[in-house]
Protein backbone atom coordinates (compact mmCIF):
# COMPACT_ATOMS: atom_id res chain seq x y z
CA UNK A 1 0.00 0.00 0.00
CA UNK A 2 1.83 3.72 -0.79
CA UNK A 3 1.76 6.30 1.33
CA UNK A 4 -1.52 8.59 1.95
CA UNK A 5 -3.75 6.21 0.48
CA UNK A 6 -5.41 4.67 3.37
CA UNK A 7 -8.55 2.44 2.47
CA UNK A 8 -8.90 3.66 -1.10
CA UNK A 9 -9.66 7.04 0.09
CA UNK A 10 -7.43 10.09 -0.66
CA UNK A 11 -7.37 12.40 1.20
CA UNK A 12 -9.79 14.61 -0.71
CA UNK A 13 -12.49 12.08 -0.65
CA UNK A 14 -12.25 12.25 3.37
CA UNK A 15 -12.27 16.06 3.32
CA UNK A 16 -15.49 15.98 0.95
CA UNK A 17 -17.35 12.78 3.18
CA UNK A 18 -16.72 15.10 6.08
CA UNK A 19 -17.94 18.22 4.49
CA UNK A 20 -21.07 16.44 3.28
CA UNK A 21 -21.65 15.28 7.13
CA UNK A 22 -20.88 18.79 8.07
CA UNK A 23 -23.47 19.98 5.44
CA UNK A 24 -25.97 17.07 6.33
CA UNK A 25 -26.16 18.18 10.04
CA UNK A 26 -26.63 22.10 8.81
CA UNK A 27 -29.55 20.83 6.86
CA UNK A 28 -30.99 18.84 10.05
CA UNK A 29 -30.60 21.64 12.37
CA UNK A 30 -32.43 24.15 9.51
CA UNK A 31 -35.18 21.75 9.45
CA UNK A 32 -35.86 21.59 12.94
CA UNK A 33 -35.95 25.74 13.02
CA UNK A 34 -38.28 25.15 9.65
CA UNK A 35 -40.95 22.90 11.32
CA UNK A 36 -40.94 25.16 14.16
CA UNK A 37 -41.13 28.42 12.33
CA UNK A 38 -43.93 26.79 9.96
CA UNK A 39 -46.14 25.69 13.27
CA UNK A 40 -46.06 29.41 14.08
CA UNK A 41 -46.84 30.92 10.77
CA UNK A 42 -50.19 31.88 9.57
CA UNK A 43 -50.95 31.91 6.00
CA UNK A 44 -54.39 33.29 4.73
CA UNK A 45 -56.63 32.14 1.98
CA UNK A 46 -59.49 33.84 1.09
CA UNK A 47 -62.10 33.91 -1.83
CA UNK A 48 -65.28 36.37 -2.69
CA UNK A 49 -62.83 39.27 -2.21
CA UNK A 50 -62.84 38.65 1.50
CA UNK A 51 -66.12 36.96 1.88
CA UNK A 52 -64.60 34.11 3.52
CA UNK A 53 -60.80 34.13 4.93
CA UNK A 54 -59.24 30.85 5.82
CA UNK A 55 -55.82 30.47 8.27
CA UNK A 56 -53.86 27.56 7.83
CA UNK A 57 -50.80 27.39 9.76
CA UNK A 58 -47.43 26.94 7.68
CA UNK A 59 -48.04 23.24 8.56
CA UNK A 60 -51.33 23.02 6.89
CA UNK A 61 -53.18 22.66 10.04
CA UNK A 62 -56.16 24.60 9.96
CA UNK A 63 -56.37 27.51 12.18
CA UNK A 64 -59.56 29.58 11.63
CA UNK A 65 -62.28 30.00 9.68
CA UNK A 66 -63.73 33.94 9.04
CA UNK A 67 -67.09 34.17 7.32
CA UNK A 68 -68.66 38.02 6.86
CA UNK A 69 -72.33 38.52 7.61
CA UNK A 70 -72.52 39.37 3.35
CA UNK A 71 -71.28 36.14 2.96
CA UNK A 72 -74.04 34.77 4.99
CA UNK A 73 -76.62 36.36 3.07
CA UNK A 74 -75.30 34.13 0.02
CA UNK A 75 -77.41 30.89 1.02
CA UNK A 76 -75.72 27.45 1.85
CA UNK A 77 -74.42 26.40 -1.79
CA UNK A 78 -72.65 29.67 -2.35
CA UNK A 79 -70.84 29.69 1.29
CA UNK A 80 -69.80 26.24 0.78
CA UNK A 81 -68.13 27.05 -2.74
CA UNK A 82 -66.48 30.25 -0.91
CA UNK A 83 -65.25 28.08 1.89
CA UNK A 84 -63.72 25.71 -0.37
CA UNK A 85 -62.30 28.08 -2.31
CA UNK A 86 -60.85 30.03 0.50
CA UNK A 87 -59.45 26.90 1.66
CA UNK A 88 -57.93 25.73 -1.54
CA UNK A 89 -56.11 29.78 -1.84
CA UNK A 90 -54.93 28.96 1.84
CA UNK A 91 -53.82 25.42 0.68
CA UNK A 92 -52.11 26.47 -2.14
CA UNK A 93 -50.12 29.64 -0.75
CA UNK A 94 -48.93 27.29 2.34
CA UNK A 95 -47.64 24.44 -0.59
CA UNK A 96 -45.66 27.62 -2.05
CA UNK A 97 -44.12 28.73 0.85
CA UNK A 98 -42.99 25.59 2.18
CA UNK A 99 -41.40 24.70 -1.20
CA UNK A 100 -39.57 27.89 -1.08
CA UNK A 101 -38.50 27.63 2.72
CA UNK A 102 -37.07 24.18 1.93
CA UNK A 103 -35.21 25.17 -1.65
CA UNK A 104 -33.68 27.83 0.99
CA UNK A 105 -32.73 25.26 3.58
CA UNK A 106 -31.15 22.66 0.96
CA UNK A 107 -29.27 25.16 -1.96
CA UNK A 108 -26.41 23.67 -3.08
CA UNK A 109 -26.51 20.56 -1.94
CA UNK A 110 -27.66 18.92 -5.03
CA UNK A 111 -30.23 16.19 -3.54
CA UNK A 112 -31.75 13.90 -5.85
CA UNK A 113 -35.19 14.82 -6.28
CA UNK A 114 -34.90 18.19 -4.79
CA UNK A 115 -34.04 19.91 -7.81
Amino acid sequence: MSQGQGFGFGLGKMKELTEAFKKAQQVQEGAKKLQEDLEQMEIEGESGGGFVKVVLSGNQEPRRVEISNDALGEGPEVLSDLVTAAMKDAYNKSTATMRERMEELTGGLNLPGMG
